[in-house]
């Protein structure tokens, strides 16, 4: 059902709730500018541990302002994994069979409209190209994916957290959260704090620093410093949250098993993702940060290959300057990397 229509800088937002096919509620935001869109739906997900606001940051020109700017008609998905939700523990198998094609057809039918595009991040994309090349998302057929799609390939040391640390914290707490850095809430997080304060020491944003325990290996992990202003730095504070161990379980086994793997049975899934052609006739524009400490440039390079041994016309883009998130939240990227997308969603 649709919503209150919120004021916000040049847009408008409409927030509708809906039902995942597994009947937990999500949420999308409709994003209205001053002149109706002339151009199809757009689908946003966020990844893990955050919120479909992460797509706004406190910067000029945000990638939903430069949708709107070039007529698209933007809907911004709170998945399972959003903190704007109550939190569940959750697998990537939940947000691909239930979650995606639950928005991806609601924004259908609420449109009208035959064909819908994606820009999808993290967890976000991961879990939505595994509903993809399952053949759950037909409506879909461009998706731009940051960082990471079918192949998870990351940094040795956090082989080594994801392998060797997690089974050990996966007895003590049912969940990591960032936001520990300004406000621990348990025994566990108030001894996790104080070990990632005294072993990162990159800035003096707390949160920043728990971030970099909690994804990847790097000081920062998830973006570089120099790429953010001061007010993005700040604001980060409060966007990111709870993220459970059962998700963090299922990517120990991606990585080891080096492509997405299901880990539940959840009707429509199989249990690899890239050992047989892709079920969907979409077609894939990849992007990944050279830079990019929590999921490495090979993830997309191997997702790419494996794409072209079965068809043609998708495309890969590698960011020199960019890592992880920046490449959303950088105070350049409505230059450096925003065109790309429009790019690839115009073509």
């Amino acid at each position: 059902m649709s919503g209150p229509v919120l004021e916000r800088r040049r847009t408008r937002d409409e927030r509708h709730v809906l039902r995942a096919g597994d009947g937990l509620p999500l949420t999308l935001i409709r994003v209205r500018g001053a002149e109706a869109p002339t151009k199809g739906p757009v689908l946003l997900v966020h990844g893990a541990g955050v919120r479909a606001e992460l797509f706004r940051p406190p910067v000029e020109r945000t990638i939903v302002d430069v949708l709107v700017d070039d007529g698209w008609d933007v809907w911004l998905l709170n998945w399972r994994a959003s903190i704007d939700l109550d939190p569940v523990p959750w697998s990537l198998d939940d947000a691909a069979a239930f979650d995606h094609p639950a928005a991806v057809g609601y924004i259908a039918e609420q449109t009208g409209a035959e064909s819908i595009r994606a820009v999808v991040h993290c967890q976000g994309s991961t879990s939505f190209c595994m509903s993809a090349v399952a053949g759950l998302l037909p409506q879909v057929d461009v998706i731009v994916s940051n960082a990471v799609s079918l192949h998870p390939v990351i940094p040795r040391f956090a082989r080594f957290k994801i392998r060797s640390l997690r089974p050990a914290m996966q007895q003590l707490t049912p969940y990591l959260n960032p936001a520990w850095g300004d406000g621990p809430t348990t025994g566990f997080s108030r001894v996790a704090r104080a070990a990632v304060l005294a072993t990162h020491r990159e800035c003096e944003n707390p949160v920043c620093r728990m971030v970099s325990f909690t994804y990847g290996s790097g000081r920062p992990a998830l973006w570089s410093h120099e790429n953010l202003n001061e007010d993005t730095h700040d604001w980060l504070r409060g966007e990111f949250g709870v993220v459970p161990m059962s998700f963090f379980a299922q990517m120990a086994e991606c990585v080891k098993a080096g492509e997405l793997v299901s880990v539940s049975r959840r009707p429509g899934l199989p249990s690899r993702y890239a050992s047989g052609p892709p079920r969907t006739d979409a077609r894939f524009a990849l992007i990944a940060g050279l830079r990019n400490r929590c999921f490495l440039p090979d993830s997309q390079r191997r997702s790419f290959e494996f794409l072209s041994r079965h068809r043609t016309g998708d495309t890969l883009h590698l960011l020199p300057d960019y890592g992880h998130l920046d490449v959303f939240l950088g105070r350049r990227a409505a230059e450096d990397v925003f065109p790309v997308i429009l790019g690839e969603l115009n073509r």
